[in-house]
């Protein structure tokens, strides 16, 4: 796989080059982290409607992934007490673009449709 730059990334997962990688998949990897993202990459909200909007999610654990976001540099709490992305969130949400694109076309092939909703 390359890059938009074209350069190869690294093939050994212990090179120092391939930190930052693992550390995003790690963070990105928890649960909630990227419905959370999703919430609020529309604009700001507080804490209540964000809940509201996260099915399952319960209270405590919404406030753990916010706390771990907040610690990432990809959110912030307002002092309305609101959250929102940071420039870095929104970036990753730039970045993401391309991914949820493809989960589309490639929930549109699956002949199943209850399993679209994976």
């Amino acid at each position: 796989m390359r890059s938009a730059s074209g350069a190869r990334p690294p093939k050994d997962r212990a090179d120092p080059a391939n930190a930052p990688v693992l550390a995003a998949m790690e963070l990105l990897g928890q649960r909630w982290v990227l419905r959370v993202l999703w919430e609020l990459e529309p604009g700001r909200l507080g804490f209540l409607e964000l809940r509201r909007r996260m099915d399952n999610c319960s209270s405590s654990m919404l406030s753990v992934r916010l706390q771990h976001l907040q610690s990432a540099g990809l959110i912030v709490k307002n002092t309305d007490k609101s959250y929102e992305l940071t420039t870095a969130g929104t970036e990753l949400g730039v970045a993401l673009r391309d991914v949820w694109d493809w989960s589309r076309r490639w929930a549109a092939t699956l002949t199943d449709p209850a399993d679209r909703t994976v």
